[in-house]
């Protein structure tokens, strides 16, 4: 006679419930799991306390609307771009960082 444990271990033998089950596990509970973290990402983009935590520390915050595109780039056009000399910054590692000549 066959018993429920036999047929339960027959029906789980299958290929396809073998590898169907733990795939549509995955597929079903990544879908909740990247709900949760999409969820994380638009609640926190809401907060906007960069702008108070700067002020508290005493760092001056220009307003979004005196900062523009076209204003950034006429500050960088009167730039020399082309004559530019490299200097080597200091490592931590060096105490004694004299500029050579």
């Amino acid at each position: 006679m066959v018993t429920f444990s036999d047929k339960l271990l027959a029906f789980l033998n299958k290929k396809s419930v073998k590898y169907a089950i733990p795939f549509f596990v995955l597929v079903i509970g990544g879908s909740f799991g990247l709900r949760e973290f999409a969820q994380l990402r638009y609640q926190f983009t809401q907060v906007s306390s960069i702008r108070k935590e700067a002020e508290k520390l005493g760092i001056p915050m220009k307003k979004s609307s005196e900062v523009t595109l076209e204003k950034e780039y006429e500050k960088l056009k009167d730039l020399d771009i082309d004559n530019w000399e490299q200097v080597r910054g200091p490592r931590p590692w060096e105490e004694d960082f004299t500029e050579k000549d």
